[in-house]
């Protein structure tokens, strides 16, 4: 009997966002935890943790980002 708690890992799982622009994988068959997005990418673990890879290149979350450019550019201009 196989146990049900392994995943397979060619099962397909879909690629979600959150509003901080933080990436997670999720089951296809799954409704989106809150606060999540489809990020447009389908495909198995492998794929999808490949794709987040490749499109997650800065880990900060998003109002980390905004804040550092926010004080960036007032340094600049004093």
């Amino acid at each position: 009997m196989q146990d049900k708690s392994i995943k397979n890992l060619f099962d397909n799982y879909k690629v979600v966002m959150n509003h901080e622009e933080q990436y997670s994988l999720w089951d296809f068959s799954r409704d989106n935890p809150k606060g999540w997005v489809d990020a447009g990418f389908t495909g198995t673990q492998n794929e999808c943790l490949e794709y987040i890879k490749n499109v997650w290149v800065d880990m900060r979350p998003l109002s980390v980002r905004k804040h550092i450019e926010k004080v960036d550019n007032n340094e600049k201009s004093n």
